[in-house]
């Protein structure tokens, strides 16, 4: 088979054109590169809030992002670094939103300002969470992954314990309550899976670390409800008896009580009365 070998000149054609895609593309990026330079640092500060002001999201960050890059320790650093947090999430990118927090947090824990991004953080997560159908109640997020509205949830009780006069504490706290309220029904959604398949100790550890954890929301009453259930599942009648005393003390007219007797609901076994 005859094997087919460029001439030099082709090889140097060859040659001479991978140089040519080189420096072109190289270009585009000195070109990117180049965009902001020579510009002074307060005039791209001003680019930069000119573009906020106008809700141009994308030019801002573009801006603040250079700023950041060139200008790390100039008379603007610190203010544009927190109005890049603002402007990673008015874009909608919570995870940048978050990642610039932090990156705040860290580099300046001492700032008067850190209260607010500590509260964006939390803000950026909660967004994350959110689900553009639970406004119309079509779906319950309580049975989505609630990992970014537990970081919410974090970034929130961090807020109100460190910064309790902050102006952004009340609506952090508001948000706890919620969040709580949300997290609380999450946790009682599994534990029916639990009691649905059989595995009756995990169904009443998960009631019991709602208790434990959020005892004042609503959800503490359906978590006692499924602990006398699972002790029913594992045939402990005695305890769930106990649970069941406590249950009809905070919550006498539950939909699983009929007067002093409980009704299991997934759990095949007689009905406990107290």
């Amino acid at each position: 088979m005859r094997v087919f070998r460029p001439t030099a000149r082709l090889a140097a054609m060859l040659l001479a054109s991978s140089l040519l895609v080189g420096c072109a593309s190289s270009g585009s990026t000195d070109e990117e590169e180049d965009e902001f330079a020579g510009v002074a640092e307060r005039e791209l500060y001003e680019e930069a809030r000119d573009s906020l002001e106008r809700r141009n999201f994308t030019a801002a960050i573009t801006r603040l992002e250079a700023l950041d890059t060139r200008f790390p320790f100039g008379n603007h650093a610190e203010q544009a670094q927190l109005e890049l947090i603002y402007a990673y999430h008015e874009s909608g990118d919570w995870e940048a939103a978050r990642a610039a927090s932090s990156r705040f947090i860290r580099l300046h824990p001492s700032h008067p300002q850190a209260d607010y991004a500590l509260y964006m953080r939390g803000l950026a997560s909660w967004q994350a969470g959110r689900f553009s159908l639970e406004r119309l109640k079509l779906i319950d997020i309580s049975k989505r992954d609630l990992g970014a509205s537990r970081d919410a949830y974090t970034d929130f009780s961090e807020l109100v314990r460190l910064y309790p006069n902050s102006q952004y504490a009340p609506d952090a706290q508001q948000r706890i309550v919620y969040l709580r309220n949300l997290i609380s029904r999450h946790e009682l959604h599994v534990a029916d899976y639990y009691l649905r398949r059989g595995a009756y100790l995990a169904a009443v550890e998960r009631g019991r670390w709602v208790i434990e954890n959020y005892p004042e929301t609503e959800a503490s009453r359906d978590a006692l409800a499924v602990m006398v259930e699972g002790y029913l599942g594992l045939e402990m009648r005695d305890r769930a008896r106990e649970v069941l005393e406590v249950l009809i003390e905070n919550a006498p007219r539950h939909d699983q009580l009929r007067g002093r007797t409980f009704e299991p609901r997934h759990v095949r076994a007689q009905s406990l009365s107290a």
